[in-house]
């Protein structure tokens, strides 16, 4: 029997002389897997006929309308299909972001930053804001690439039809879709409504670097498909290195391998020696492989070249805190902060710098109680202002969390570890971290080292290799050979060390340890099954 593919308004019958009008002229039929659009159009057809009249019908061809406008909008390339979640991110925080980058970097893409932030008002509710701005990136198309203006708008295109499709202004989502389709033909495009062009891979590229480290693998492969068409672009090159040096960050992978960011940070500083994007990242890099000295040649220069954008001042207050300089750093950041007040990012770096100064003298016991509680007290009070701003800046919940401990204001450092731990889809890097600072928060100032060990455990459990589930590793490893030693009968600590070497690839130390823990309790299924993993494991 024809079922219809919509649902039919309250007590329309299955069958109706329209329907087999449709069968006999041949537009569907009963059998057919291919008939859904051809009916729907050909019911549409039928409302000049005067058919379908009710008030019920009148909506169910608004609702067919719609969703074949949806099918082609997403098949558009622009920020709406690029799967950048608001749960990602802080909207109010990153149109600050954005702003404050169309204010300082003139010279990077007027047009990108503008459809982000128009995205990004459109994720905040603002749908007026945000059609301004895909308006003001139509007149920087104009600006930016005078020569193939159309070429340039197609990502604004899409994000306009994607707005007025939210805004219920079909008529004109479909005047946007119409402009991209007409161009893809135009240019002989296999696909109607997109073309595969290396300045959308690259725009795609710096949208979800924007959006955090969930994003940064996809980021980079956008990037990489931009280089492949044009290898010498400073732009493309530029993105590509940053990618690569914020996952080793994030990752905790400083290297100069040659898997590294180095050599491509080197060909884009090259390739943009006046940028002041990516000159400070590429200084960072040398001094983080030992060459603090060229390093400093580049800091400098790009101080000397660019003194007013906050851009530069962060990054070369990063590296003179990496360098011992306090002052110097908190120097530069108090000045960019006069030019982005309401920057997580420096009022973080701020607090860092505090924290690292208060570490100093508690480990150099060289200054007083009250000096050391002023430094604790600026921590705590530009972590905060942190994490006001950005609510979801994991890394200083979890300093703020530290700093608190150190202050002694333990229910308020409790507090703040459980509001990391209520956050949704954090990536598992977070998780690990997460687990073992509140492992460290546990062992030392709790002295509860059985929840440390619970912590550090969870963190190793999570199989994805990073730094944080090193150190994970690295402690409870510690914690485990001090109980053993000292009680030579405590079989869960045995097991524990023993699916530590098996973490680590040592498989035969595994298998004595799990010997070692089954000699205490001989029937413990998990330490019997472990054991016969492993031996198995060893045989193949």
């Amino acid at each position: 029997v024809f079922k219809f593919p919509f649902p039919l308004a309250s007590g329309q019958k299955s069958t109706s002389p329209y329907l087999f009008r449709l069968l006999k002229k041949g537009h569907c039929s009963r059998t057919g897997r291919h008939s859904v659009f051809t009916e729907r159009v050909s019911i549409l057809q039928e409302k000049r006929l005067g058919s379908l009249t009710t008030d019920n019908n009148l909506e169910i061809m608004s609702e067919v309308s719609k969703d074949s406008v949806q099918r082609i909008l997403l098949q558009l390339e622009c920020h709406f299909t690029w799967m950048l979640r608001k749960e990602d991110i802080t909207p109010t925080e990153l149109e600050e972001r954005i702003a404050d980058q169309l204010e300082f970097l003139p010279d990077k893409s007027r047009i990108q930053n503008y459809n982000l932030l128009a995205y990004v008002n459109h994720l905040n509710g603002k749908k007026e804001a945000a059609l301004e701005n895909l308006r003001k990136a139509e007149e920087a198309a104009q600006i930016e690439n005078p020569k193939e203006i159309e070429k340039a708008s197609l990502v604004t295109w899409g994000n306009y039809a994607w707005v007025y499709y939210h805004m219920g202004q079909l008529g004109k989502a479909q005047e946007y879709i119409k402009k991209v389709e007409c161009f893809c033909k135009q240019n002989g495009s296999a696909c109607s409504y997109k073309m595969k062009l290396p300045h959308i891979y690259c725009e795609k590229g710096w949208a979800l670097l924007k959006f955090g480290g969930n994003y940064y693998e996809k980021a980079k492969e956008s990037f990489a498909k931009a280089l492949e068409e044009e290898p010498q672009n400073p732009e493309f090159n530029s993105g590509y290195a940053i990618t690569l040096y914020r996952m080793e960050d994030y990752y905790g992978k400083k290297s100069s391998s040659a898997e590294s960011s180095l050599e491509p940070l080197r060909r884009a500083a090259s390739l943009n020696p006046d940028d002041a994007f990516i000159v400070p990242v590429f200084a960072l890099k040398l001094q983080e492989i030992g060459q603090a000295e060229e390093g400093a040649k580049y800091i400098k220069e790009a101080l000397e070249k660019n003194p007013d954008i906050p851009h530069v001042l962060r990054y070369a207050a990063k590296f003179y805190r990496k360098k011992g300089d306090m002052i110097k750093s908190l120097e530069l950041l108090k000045k960019a902060l006069t030019l982005t007040p309401t920057s997580s990012f420096l009022h973080h770096q701020i607090g860092i710098c505090y924290r690292t100064q208060f570490i100093e003298m508690k480990k150099n016991k060289c200054q007083t109680r009250e000096k050391m509680e002023e430094l604790i007290e600026h921590c705590i009070f530009h972590i905060q202002k942190a994490v006001e701003h950005k609510p979801k800046f994991v890394y200083a919940y979890l300093d703020l969390a530290g700093m608190y401990a150190e202050a002694k204001r333990f229910q308020e450092a409790e507090e703040t570890f459980q509001k990391v731990f209520a956050m949704t889809k954090l990536p598992v890097e977070d998780k690990q971290q997460l687990h073992f600072l509140y492992g460290r928060y546990q062992q030392i100032h709790k002295n509860s080292e059985s929840d440390a060990v619970k912590h550090y455990l969870e963190g190793l459990k999570m199989e994805k290799e990073s730094f944080p589930r090193e150190k994970c590793k690295a402690y409870l490893k510690t914690l485990m050979e001090k109980r053993v030693k000292k009680n030579p009968g405590d079989a869960k600590s045995f097991s524990i060390l023993g699916y530590i070497h098996q973490v680590s690839g040592e498989r035969l130390q595994a298998v004595e340890c799990y010997e070692r823990a089954l000699e205490m309790e001989p029937d413990n299924e998990e330490y019997l099954s472990a054991l016969w993993a492993l031996r198995l494991s060893l045989r193949s």
